[in-house]
């Protein structure tokens, strides 16, 4: 089963996403798929609060900022990739820029996404306030655009987080039992 997450940050998407990797991974590997790649203190204290949100979960961490589909899991396994947006994002502006991130960052979702079992992907959402930025910003939100919209295509199931009341778009959830 493949699930796209979005919503607003701190809308509570990643603690979903966790939960239902747990519900879902059938005692095989659960992954957790971290692209951030921190570049100041704020995104460090981010990728803390999530390490500690997960503790205890029975996550195996995997750290990898490019190349997600170059990463060999469990065929059985459970994946919570977080996140689409951090993806793009080292595409578009890091060192190793590529030729069409956008394209690209699908790619390697839709590949990676059919390698395990079960895929819960998490993406902010970057689109309500209606206000077009120009130059860069535009192109990254664009860009995500794209790249959700062509996901929400592929997947089984999207679905939306506010205030951390899930509303399924597409598909449906499936249960989630207990937790930790």
């Amino acid at each position: 089963m493949r699930i796209l997450l979005v919503g607003g940050s701190k809308s509570g998407k990643s603690m979903l996403a966790q939960r239902l990797t747990k519900s879902l991974h059938e005692d095989a590997p659960m992954y957790y798929f971290a692209a951030m790649e921190p570049v100041d203190d704020e995104d460090r204290e981010r990728i803390k609060k999530h390490v500690a949100d997960r503790e205890g979960w029975g996550f195996l961490t995997v750290e990898r900022a490019r190349s997600v589909d170059e990463v060999t899991l469990d065929q059985d396994g459970a994946v919570l990739f977080d996140s689409v947006t951090a993806l793009l994002a080292n595409e578009m502006f890091g060192d190793e820029k590529a030729p069409d991130p956008k394209r690209r960052t699908l790619s390697e979702l839709n590949k990676l996404s059919l390698s395990v079992k079960h895929f819960v992907c998490v993406a902010d959402e970057l689109f309500r306030d209606g206000s077009e930025y120009g130059g860069l910003t535009e192109e990254y939100r664009r860009g995500l655009a794209f790249v959700l919209n062509s996901l929400a295509e592929e997947f089984d199931t999207v679905c939306e987080v506010v205030c951390g009341v899930p509303k399924v778009l597409k598909g449906e959830l499936p249960p989630i039992g207990e937790t930790v």
